[in-house]
């Protein structure tokens, strides 16, 4: 498997454009527009890991995918992987090869909600699935860990901490670039801004005020970072200093310790928007991290 060289990353989401959709509030508009005329496939790429066994049911409306180490011992635990995309853009094949990954890797299970997203899809009732989903997981497969991507990481942290609320505590809480703050009012965001070739604020703003539903944007289900984060079980947070939601991790990571919360905090420095899902040497070495605290969470 060949790296990609870090520094064409950057390169190659600066000449593909690839900030189009965040740039401006027109970009997001169209983004939106062609997702809801053309949606996306959503299923795992024909050529993915054969180790690992894929099922799908459907919940209510939601496919569910279900992958399992094909061979060896029992799966121990779980995992629910909430995909990102900017509440807007279909799970991708990079988001698939992390989640068999870490079902092979980790040797758990590993759920993937196909949740529906703007402009069908919003903050509470996408929310609500998810919590629902981490407790049937956990009742099927064992004690789960939750993980999520940009905007699946808001969703994600969004459910741990309404799960917190009704007295359920998850073995790891994993987050690989979170959306946490919906407001996009961190006053670092504007420094960031200039290296981030892919996230922009303006874009940003569109897709949470839409994503939000009926809630304010500081409400914890929307904006995680504004939620109390005593209680909370471990938490893993990976970001990029050339992200800008990079600032907001930052201020989760302080939050979280100074209400009690363990927190690992994997920051790569010079490191693009969830860098664990992008094929380079520093891209494929943190996802190998994903794996491996998974894999200890769900062991226990």
């Amino acid at each position: 498997m060949v790296d990609v060289p870090d520094a064409l990353v950057p390169l190659y989401l600066r000449l593909s454009r690839a900030d189009r959709p965040y740039a401006t509030v027109e970009g997001a508009r169209r983004r939106l527009r062609e997702a809801t005329l053309r949606p996306r496939p959503y299923g795992p790429p024909r050529r993915l890991r054969r180790d690992v066994r894929v099922e799908v049911a459907d919940d209510r409306g939601w496919p569910v995918y279900t992958l399992t180490p094909a061979a060896g011992s029992a799966p121990v635990g779980s995992v629910v992987y909430v995909h990102g995309g900017g509440w807007v853009n279909e799970i991708s094949s990079q988001h698939w090869q992390l989640a068999a990954d870490v079902a092979a890797g980790a040797g758990t299970t590993v759920v993937v909600p196909i949740y529906p997203l703007l402009p069908r899809g919003s903050a509470a009732p996408v929310g609500e699935r998810i919590v629902d989903l981490v407790r049937r997981t956990a009742d099927a497969h064992g004690p789960a860990c939750l993980a999520g991507d940009s905007a699946g990481g808001q969703i994600a942290l969004s459910a741990a901490l309404r799960l917190r609320d009704a007295g359920t505590v998850l073995p790891l809480v994993l987050l690989i670039a979170p959306a946490l703050d919906l407001t996009w009012s961190n006053p670092r965001i504007p420094e960031v801004q200039p290296s981030d070739p892919w996230l922009g604020r303006p874009g940003g703003r569109f897709f949470a005020d839409a994503w939000r539903g009926e809630l304010p944007l500081t409400d914890p289900a929307v904006s995680p970072l504004f939620g109390d984060l005593a209680g909370l079980g471990p938490l893993s947070v990976f970001s990029g200093t050339r992200d800008i939601l990079n600032p907001d991790a930052h201020l989760l990571v302080e939050k979280a310790r100074s209400s009690g919360v363990d927190v690992v905090f994997h920051e790569a420095v010079g490191q693009v928007h969830v860098h664990p899902l992008v094929p380079t040497r520093t891209g494929r070495a943190a996802a190998r991290t994903v794996v491996r605290e998974l894999r200890a969470a769900c062991r226990g």
